[in-house]
C-alpha cells in the first residue's frame, strides 16, 4: 500500500481499519500505458505551468517502462494536453488556471509548449491523442474506442499532474472498469502534498499505486 508518512493515524485507521480501503486490483491480461500531458509545458520550467523538478524524473521513469513494455508488444497512448487556445477550447481553464493567458515574462527554450518531452518518444506502434483540453484523458477522445478495439484490460497510468490530469485519468479509468497500476516514479506534480496526498487516494479507492521496479517485475 502507499501510504505517505503525512497521513494521519486517524485517517488510516478509518479508511484501512472500518472501511477497508487494503485491496489490491492486480494487473490483468492485456496492459496499455498511458502517459498523460508529458510535455514541454508541464517538464520544462521556462514555461508558467512547468516543473522539471519533479517533471525530468518522471520522464526518465517513463522512458525506463515504456523501454520494457514494449520488449512485451505492450503499447502506449500519449496524450498532448493544449495550453494554448481560444476561451472557448480552453473553456474553464482560463479562469482557474490562467491559460491561455500571455506568458509574460517567461521565455520558453522552444516553441513548441505542446510536444513531448525529450526522451519519451512514442515508437511506430503506439498513439498520440494531439488535442486533450480537459483534464481527463477519456473526455472528448477516441480513447475509450481504441483500447476496446486493442483488448485492454488493465492501464498503466503515469504522467502530469498527479492531483490533476492524471487523477481525472484514473477516476475516468475506474468508471469504465479497468485495471489500473500507478508506479509511483512516473508520476510528478508541482506540490509534494498533493501528489502524496492523491497517490494515497488512488491506492485507496481505484487502484495500485506501486513502486516502478514492482511493476517492471509483473510485466
Amino acid at each position: 500500500m502507499y501510504i505517505p508518512e503525512l497521513v494521519p493515524e486517524d485517517d488510516k485507521e478509518v479508511l484501512l481499519e472500518k472501511a477497508g480501503y487494503a485491496g489490491s486490483v492486480g494487473f490483468g491480461e492485456t496492459p496499455a500505458v498511458l502517459i498523460v500531458d508529458m510535455t514541454n509545458a508541464f517538464v520544462e520550467d521556462d514555461y508558467p505551468n512547468g516543473y522539471a523538478e519533479t517533471g525530468k524524473p518522471a520522464v526518465e521513469a517513463i522512458s525506463r517502462l515504456m523501454d520494457d513494455a514494449r520488449k512485451h508488444g505492450i503499447r502506449g497512448y500519449y496524450a498532448k494536453a493544449k495550453t494554448e487556445g481560444s476561451p472557448v477550447e480552453l473553456g474553464r481553464w482560463t479562469e482557474s488556471t490562467g491559460l491561455g493567458e500571455d506568458d509574460q515574462g517567461h521565455e520558453p527554450t522552444d516553441d513548441n509548449p505542446d510536444e513531448l518531452a525529450d526522451g519519451i518518444e512514442p515508437g511506430p506502434q503506439d498513439v498520440v491523442i494531439d488535442e486533450k483540453y480537459k483534464p481527463s484523458m477519456f473526455f472528448g477522445t477516441q480513447l475509450e474506442s481504441m483500447l476496446s478495439y486493442d483488448g485492454v484490460d488493465t492501464l498503466i497510468v503515469t504522467g502530469m499532474t498527479t492531483s490533476g490530469c492524471v487523477r481525472a485519468t484514473v477516476v475516468d479509468a475506474f468508471s469504465y472498469n479497468y485495471r489500473i497500476i500507478v508506479p509511483e516514479e512516473c508520476v510528478a506534480d508541482r506540490s509534494q502534498i498533493s501528489h502524496e496526498t492523491t497517490l494515497f487516494d488512488i491506492d485507496m479507492k481505484y487502484g495500485d499505486v506501486r513502486p516502478l521496479d514492482d511493476v517492471l517485475e509483473q510485466l
